[in-house]
């Protein structure tokens, strides 16, 4: 799932060299973070967050032959 997460930041943004996916696995969570150059937050995001909404939709969906609760955070 972070490859994906990734591949898709990549595609949207100016500078994908910056794009970085960390991944941190609780008991019954994996919290994914994703960073992404200052300029290029508005790419990800989106207008009124619909791209940022795509990609959870997307993450949630490859995850759910998992028993566990995955999150996707956007910063920079």
């Amino acid at each position: 799932m972070k490859e994906l997460i990734e591949v898709i930041a990549q595609s949207l943004v100016d500078h994908p060299e910056e794009v970085t996916v960390t991944e941190t696995e609780n008991d019954n969570e994996i919290v994914f973070m994703l960073t992404v150059a200052a300029d290029d937050m508005g790419k990800v995001i989106g207008k009124q967050g619909r791209i940022a909404k795509s990609i959870r939709a997307m993450v949630k969906a490859a995850a759910s032959k998992t028993d566990k609760k995955v999150v996707v955070e956007i910063g920079q």
